[in-house]
């Protein structure tokens, strides 16, 4: 059988759930309370990690991935990139050397 890199998402624990409650558009107090929501929803969910691994792949700018947030997966980015920075900049100086 093949497997396609979607199949995950048929295993969502938010596949019966509204939509919407994963792309707040609110602010302030009722956004906090969907986004929170929303995350119990990933917590519980047996395909979370694929999730994230999508959305980190794929940099979705919005929603709730994988159990983050926008903010959080924007700053997980922000490390890496540090990180790969610091790794080739040693690199480059061992090979100086």
């Amino acid at each position: 059988m093949i497997e396609y890199a979607t199949d995950w998402r048929t295993a969502g624990a938010c596949l019966t759930a509204d939509p919407d409650l994963f792309f707040p558009i609110a602010v302030g107090t009722v956004a906090s309370k969907e986004v929170a929501r929303a995350l119990r929803i990933c917590a519980a969910c047996p395909v979370r990690q694929q999730c994230l691994d999508f959305a980190m792949r794929t940099r979705e700018p919005v929603g709730i991935w994988g159990g983050t947030t926008p903010e959080q997966r924007a700053r997980e980015l922000r490390a890496r990139n540090r990180a790969a920075r610091s790794t080739w900049q040693e690199t480059r100086e061992t090979l100086a050397s």
